[in-house]
């Protein structure tokens, strides 16, 4: 349903492509944000909201983007920020590495014994 989603200047954009103008809010951890700017046309509707400075901190920040009718997700965005992440990320990429060492050896071994 959303297309193009981004963070931009401090504002989460995505575009719909909806005939009718989607009713739609952002959430955060059970909160409605306030400002959801709904600009455009029938087929080509854009969609802009402002991100509330006193919520960055540090961590993963999740936002929920949820028809009002019936609360259904439709989409979502992520923040990710501070010290802690470089820490994740590292213990993230070591398993990765673990992950495709062991793909690969597995791999090498299928192709001797195919050639045997």
């Amino acid at each position: 349903m959303l297309e193009n989603s981004r963070i931009k200047a401090g504002r989460w954009e995505a575009v719909s492509h909806e005939k009718e103008a989607p009713d739609l809010e952002v959430r955060h951890q059970g909160e409605v944000l306030e400002g959801l700017l709904l600009t455009g046309e029938p087929g080509d509707w854009r969609l802009s909201q402002p991100i509330p400075a006193e919520l960055l901190s540090e961590g993963v920040l999740t936002f929920l983007v949820c028809r009002k009718s019936d609360g259904e997700v439709i989409d979502r965005f992520s923040l990710v920020a501070g010290a802690p992440l470089a820490g994740d990320l590292r213990a993230e990429i070591d398993l990765l590495r673990t992950e495709l060492d062991m793909l690969s050896r597995a791999f090498r071994q299928h192709c001797a014994e195919s050639e045997s």
